[in-house]
């Protein structure tokens, strides 16, 4: 069974309560799973797969798919560093070479799809 489809309306009301301050949990998971879903509208594949622990992991971009084991192509981050690189408060560049974005493999350079348009 796919995952439940955020609607836009309670993914954009999650950003801005995040946003305004509102660090709730059912507030943060709901924006990253949102962000995540846009994500995998924008660049939808399985050659990377995006993990924001707790709150979701989905697989993205064209190319090899893997079956087995952790992927070669993996990104993981916080919940508050996501937010602010896929809407764009800051850059992925940034974000990575202060360790909180953490990318390995050939494909795992995500900065070329964000920010996302919520």
């Amino acid at each position: 069974m796919p995952p439940r489809r955020i609607d836009t309306g309670d993914g954009r009301a999650a950003l801005a309560a995040v946003a305004a301050g509102d660090a709730s949990r059912p507030a943060t998971a709901t924006a990253v799973r949102y962000l995540l879903q846009l994500l995998v509208e924008k660049a939808p594949g399985n050659s990377v797969e995006m993990r924001v622990p707790p709150f979701g992991a989905v697989q993205v971009i064209e190319g090899p798919r893997h079956t087995r084991g952790t992927p070669p192509n993996v990104v993981e981050t916080d919940a508050a560093t996501w937010i602010a690189v896929a809407t764009g408060a800051e850059s992925w560049a940034d974000a990575a070479a202060s360790g909180r974005i953490v990318a390995s493999g050939v494909r795992a350079d995500l900065s070329a799809l964000l920010p996302l348009r919520p």
